[in-house]
């Protein structure tokens, strides 16, 4: 079980991991379950590095946690969104097996159209602006939205069709239901700690991942890595929002 979560956090963030742990088929199976510890990691550095910072500089530290973010995840769901804009608007014409086709072609294409680009540049704005909007408390609430997308990330690949042959979310297809199951209980118990931040921040996670399996659904039949990848940066990006939105949801001020 430890392999899978040596898995998970080489491939969900850049810390190093030894090599020789991705060759081993049945740790990466077992990643899954791990990917809420992950995302929790993740947080807790983010945190970590807020409350470094100075209060006073709200903009600045805003821009040096967001830098951090990215640099830590090595941009990979920013990726996803990017391929996920470009096919959605991309694959709109034609009937049901046109634009499943059309949009599974378009996310193939490593290069990033105007639609990409967008997205990623809005939701880095929101959440730019989110952080800044409450940085005073951001260090104490900070760990939820890592942890409920990397959350709605295992959900995704036990309850919605995975539909790349071959692709990289292919063997997770297989992962163990109770264990992921049993991670995703744990997660959800670990942001009831936060109080009403921690319920904002879930109400807000599900409500996401409904919507976005629905489209996925709607236009492919199930989901990629891709859409995968894009079903993350929502979900940060909604917590995030929200919990700056919601008076009194932040666990200080």
């Amino acid at each position: 079980m430890i392999g899978g979560l040596i898995v998970a956090v080489g491939f969900l963030t850049r810390i190093p991991v030894p090599a020789r742990a991705f060759d081993a088929g049945r740790a990466r199976t077992q990643s899954l379950a791990w990917y809420p510890l992950v995302g929790a990691l993740v947080g807790l550095l983010l945190c970590a590095l807020a409350w470094l910072l100075p209060t006073a500089k709200p903009l600045l530290g805003a821009a040096v946690v967001l830098v951090a973010w990215v640099a830590l995840t090595g941009a990979l769901h920013l990726d996803g969104l990017a391929d996920s804009a470009d096919a959605w608007i991309g694959g709109m014409a034609g009937g049901w097996e046109q634009r499943r086709a059309r949009t599974l072609e378009i996310m193939k294409d490593p290069r990033s159209g105007p639609a990409g680009v967008t997205a990623v540049v809005l939701v880095l704005l929101l959440k730019f602006a989110a952080l800044a909007s409450v940085w005073d408390s951001a260090w104490t609430w900070l760990w939820i939205a890592p942890l409920l997308a990397r959350m709605a990330a295992t959900a995704a690949f036990v309850s919605t069709p995975y539909v790349r042959a071959g692709g990289l979310g292919s063997g997770l297809a297989d992962a163990p239901r109770i264990a992921c199951a049993i991670a995703l209980l744990l997660g959800a118990l670990t942001c009831g700690l936060a109080g009403w931040a921690g319920a904002v921040a879930f109400a807000m996670a599900l409500a996401a991942f409904v919507l976005w399996r629905r489209a996925c659904l709607r236009r492919l039949g199930g989901f990629t890595g891709d859409t995968a990848g894009a079903l993350v940066e929502l979900v940060e990006t909604g917590v995030l929002v929200a919990l700056a939105l919601y008076p009194g949801a932040q666990l200080s001020s």
